[in-house]
């Protein structure tokens, strides 16, 4: 998809594929969550629905709301001026910032200190982690049809808090959801994050390696399974190399199908709710959110602020319908 094309969607369908990316994400992060929590593995195995036990929104959910709100601000064109401010307002203040990643945190410390990007997410011990892809989607919602965009727009969000893999990430996630927002196929979302991952680089191998799995056993999700995870695994499980082509492979193997893609995805193991958001993200940007159980929606519509408060009582609706106002900006 040339990168140069802005696509003329219909605003009804671009509308509700804004509303599925976002549910999807959150959806993914708090069902990710809530399936590797012991108590619900061991009551239910593997977790196939939203459990009884209450879910609450994690930093993928919160910070991608940040990152919506950056958007927002900057009426789609984002700076590193405005990035380091929404942090300054919203994460900084955080004394703990619970459920925070360690990217995040290195992050905020680095501000506190007088850095600035890039420096702030150079300067720092995560910064090869998923936390800047687990928040890029929404920058794919306002790039929709326009992979190179949202990737550009993801490396001004990311440097604050990655550098390298961390950046290339994101780039890969908002790019894909830019592709899957355009009604691209599984196989053309999965080209472009692949696009993201330079030669040489950590990220590219370990897409490659998990690409070739995948190809060797025909794509059967029970044959690559355990082969998949053998291989990509690392001692960091949010690392982007491990996490985020692990939810890349999850898509895949579920052909793009929401409710299957999140049970995969809520079950495969570490990092589940970063992995679980970037599948939701791509299948609800994909099919839109008539795809999704009206359930899940009321559970996830409004966020908790587990980890930032300004997000606390949002509703997802309203925040991905202000994204869609962004698209036809220059």
């Amino acid at each position: 998809m040339p990168s140069s094309d802005r696509i003329q969607l219909d605003s009804k369908i671009y509308r509700s594929r804004a509303a599925g990316c976002l549910f999807g994400l959150a959806i993914g992060d708090a069902f990710g969550d809530a399936a590797r929590d012991p108590e619900n593995q061991f009551l239910y195995g593997i977790t196939m629905d939203w459990p009884e036990k209450p879910t609450f929104s994690t930093d993928d959910t919160e910070f991608a709301l940040l990152s919506a709100e950056i958007l927002i601000k900057s009426n789609g064109k984002p700076t590193p001026e405005h990035v380091l401010a929404a942090w300054k307002e919203h994460v900084v203040v955080e004394d703990e910032l619970k459920r925070g990643g360690g990217s995040e945190r290195d992050a905020a410390t680095n501000i506190r200190r007088g850095l600035k990007a890039p420096e702030t997410g150079k300067f720092n011990a995560y910064s090869k982690s998923d936390g800047a892809a687990m928040r890029s989607a929404p920058m794919g919602i306002v790039a929709a049809g326009n992979p190179d965009l949202a990737a550009e727009m993801a490396r001004v969000d990311a440097e604050i808090s990655h550098a390298d893999d961390g950046i290339w990430g994101a780039q890969a996630v908002a790019a894909a959801v830019a592709v899957s927002m355009a009604g691209g196929g599984v196989d053309d979302i999965i080209a472009e994050a692949r696009r993201w991952a330079p030669a040489g680089s950590w990220f590219k191998h370990s897409f490659d390696t998990a690409f070739g799995i995948l190809e060797e056993f025909d794509y059967n999700i029970e044959r690559s399974w355990m082969p998949l995870h053998k291989a990509i695994r690392c001692e960091y499980k949010a690392s982007v190399p491990e996490a985020v082509v692990s939810a890349f492979a999850v898509f895949k193997l579920t052909e793009g199908k929401f409710k299957q893609g999140m049970i995969h995805a809520g079950n495969f193991g570490r990092d589940t709710d970063t992995i679980g958001a970037i599948v939701g993200a791509l299948a609800g940007a994909s099919k839109g959110i008539g795809v999704i159980p009206e359930t899940w929606v009321k559970n996830v519509q409004k966020p908790h602020g587990t980890c930032l408060s300004f997000t606390a009582e949002q509703d997802l609706f309203e925040v991905a319908y202000k994204l869609t106002e962004l698209l036809s900006i220059k």
